[in-house]
């Protein structure tokens, strides 16, 4: 008698769709449902994080604090992530599609970017500052067309590699695992990895260990955004003004980004009441809002370029 659908996916025949076709579903899931409106996770696990916090700090707020602050957060989810995931079977690919599709925000990211794009293209500025708001941390309240507008291309470029393909990177190498170690990580440096008096050194593992975790992924998300954009300019701007700038992973991702979509980024902005006098990205033209929705589509196509070179490299792991 032959073999049943299940029993091929139980005995690993095919080994080499299974990664594939877990990020393919867990990215669908996300553009069909989005963010969990209620009881997401994450929101959960903010809350352990902050009392994890409190626990550490009865013992200091140094960096070797933190570091095991971060730990204590993040690890044993992780490993008990791994631990489910090594059963194998049906309960090791929903534990993929679950993790990853919890990961991964790209639906949530072009709601927010939309939300933007549809009052300042119709000339209603206040709103579009609002709406910016929500998402930036810099000063909105001055911000003309194209101030809005370029903020909100940086966002989406920057976040285009946090909130999706850094996710896909990690669950290429460890599987559901992997994508929920990068998700924490990242969720901790965005709580966590400031330089201020409070963080500035129980924040420090929080801030290098995501800078670690996202290397390797910043750098294939810019050359993704140089290979579906302009390409040449965007290799220019990544080699020349990426080492300018001040995050090591931001800066590949937006320079190459401004220039795959021919647009002038960067450049001064107001944080907190001061002026920052960032360095100069991309090169053409100054950001309007039809320019959001193009920064969208060019993640859009990055990302089912990332789903093609999952595919690919798990074929040739398995060949």
């Amino acid at each position: 008698m032959s073999a049943t659908f299940s029993d091929l996916w139980l005995s690993g025949v095919p080994a080499m769709l299974w990664l594939p076709t877990a990020a393919l579903a867990a990215v669908l899931l996300d553009r069909l449902l989005g963010e969990l409106p209620r009881w997401h996770p994450l929101v959960g696990f903010g809350r352990y994080a902050a009392a994890v916090e409190r626990l550490c700090r009865r013992f200091g707020s140094n960096r070797g604090v933190g570091l095991v602050a971060w730990s204590l957060a993040v690890l044993p989810w992780v490993a008990l992530a791994g631990s489910l995931h090594a059963e194998g079977g049906w309960l090791r690919l929903a534990l993929d599609v679950g993790l990853l599709y919890l990961a991964v925000g790209g639906r949530s990211l072009a709601e927010h970017a939309r939300a933007i794009a549809v009052p300042l293209a119709a000339g209603d500025l206040a709103e579009a500052r609002s709406k910016l708001s929500w998402i930036v941390s810099r000063d909105t309240s001055q911000l003309d067309e194209s101030g809005v507008a370029k903020a909100t291309v940086e966002s989406v470029l920057e976040n285009g590699n946090d909130a999706i393909f850094g996710a896909l990177f990690w669950f290429a190498l460890l599987g559901g695992p992997g994508a929920l170690l990068f998700r924490l990580a990242n969720t901790l440096d965005a709580m966590w990895g400031y330089r201020n008096a409070r963080y500035l050194r129980f924040g420090w593992a929080a801030a290098r260990i995501d800078d670690v975790l996202n290397f390797l992924p910043a750098r294939l998300t810019a050359l993704s955004y140089a290979l579906l954009g302009h390409t040449s300019r965007a290799l220019h701007c990544w080699r020349t003004q990426a080492p300018t700038w001040d995050s090591p992973n931001a800066g590949p991702v937006m320079a190459s980004g401004a220039g795959a979509l021919d647009l002038s980024l960067g450049g001064p902005a107001v944080y907190h009441g001061h002026l920052e006098e960032r360095p100069a990205l991309g090169a053409g033209a100054p950001a309007r809002a039809a320019d959001i929705d193009k920064a969208l589509a060019l993640v859009h196509n990055s990302t089912w370029l990332w789903l093609l070179g999952t595919a690919m490299a798990s074929v040739l792991a398995h060949a």
